[in-house]
């Protein structure tokens, strides 16, 4: 039917490899507040990282989801616009250009999207939360004895990526790969509706009637606001998620979700769902901007002369 195009995915890689360049650091601080101990606030967390590690800890386990997150963004993006492509041609049989997008449609191409998400991101994000909670204060099985961190002179649990990746395979399996799984896709498929929806309308909002297309600076705007809503509401189930991915490290805390619910409600109370929304918030924005506006550019620059259309 000609409807698949292979340049959403491409768009999708560029736009993903912007975005984590971009959120990496204070992705780094939102990892270690949601699964550290030892932090009071956000400023806490950042002076603390800084005066540890210096200004290269922000940037602990980048490498890995530099290369893997843009895959995960290709694939996210593609499935989620030859989805809502298909969706508009099997309703309209012959949908024109510019004809308005439908809230089922995009509510359906979100869903499959964040179920796809989750079978690719689950071992990247997984491997991403072990590498920048490695260094962290952790109790041992005992907790009666003291936390310690891993410091200048102690071998670290992970050598890089791949001996993550081998050791967690060695010791839990392949099913260790995804550990948090569950609680990731009960964070994305509504965390992606809130994504793409909000994404699709406010840059149609935004974009004056006599234009094609969105601007770069309305779909900066669009979706910068669309990852700071998606990011502010996802975060007690990503917390719930953090918490299962960075247990393991050292000890096992946890026996799935309902478990990680339990116990970190009853040690911490209701405000611990919510640790972190300050910086999901505002980290959001940033990688968002930069991952629309790094989808819509490439997009446009593929298509040569052809206007670039949202996702």
């Amino acid at each position: 039917m000609g409807n698949f195009q292979l340049e959403d995915f491409v768009a999708g890689w560029i736009g993903g490899a912007a975005s984590v360049i971009v959120g990496h650091p204070l992705d780094t601080v939102k990892a270690r507040l949601q699964a550290g101990t030892g932090y009071g606030s956000t400023l806490s967390c950042i002076r603390t990282v800084y005066r540890r590690e210096s200004v290269f800890g922000f940037f602990k386990g980048m490498a890995f989801p530099l290369t893997s997150i843009a895959v995960y963004n290709s694939v996210v993006f593609g499935v989620f616009s030859n989805t809502q492509r298909f969706l508009s041609h099997h309703r309209c049989q012959e949908p024109e250009a510019g004809s308005p997008r439908v809230l089922s449609d995009l509510l359906l191409a979100s869903t499959v999207a964040g179920v796809v998400s989750v079978g690719l991101g689950a071992p990247v994000d997984l491997i991403k939360i072990r590498l920048q909670m490695q260094t962290q204060p952790f109790r041992e099985a005992n907790l009666a004895l003291k936390p310690r961190v891993a410091t200048l002179g102690e071998q670290p649990a992970y050598q890089g990526p791949v001996h993550c990746i081998i050791t967690i395979v060695r010791t839990e399996g392949l099913a260790g790969l995804y550990r948090g799984a569950s609680a990731m896709l009960l964070r994305d498929v509504p965390g992606y509706c809130l994504y793409f929806i909000p994404y699709v309308f406010l840059s149609d909002w935004i974009t004056p009637e006599a234009h094609t297309g969105p601007s770069p600076c309305a779909v900066w705007l669009a979706g910068g606001m669309a990852g700071a809503i998606s990011w502010g509401t996802a975060t007690p189930m990503d917390v719930v998620k953090s918490r299962l991915q960075a247990d393991g490290v050292y000890i096992n805390k946890y026996k799935g979700v309902l478990d990680c619910i339990s116990q970190s409600y009853q040690k911490e109370g209701l405000k611990v769902f919510f640790r972190g929304i300050t910086v999901n918030a505002v980290r959001g924005f940033p990688m968002s901007a930069a991952m629309f506006l790094g989808y819509e550019l490439s997009l446009q620059a593929i298509r040569g002369d052809h206007v670039a259309t949202s996702p």
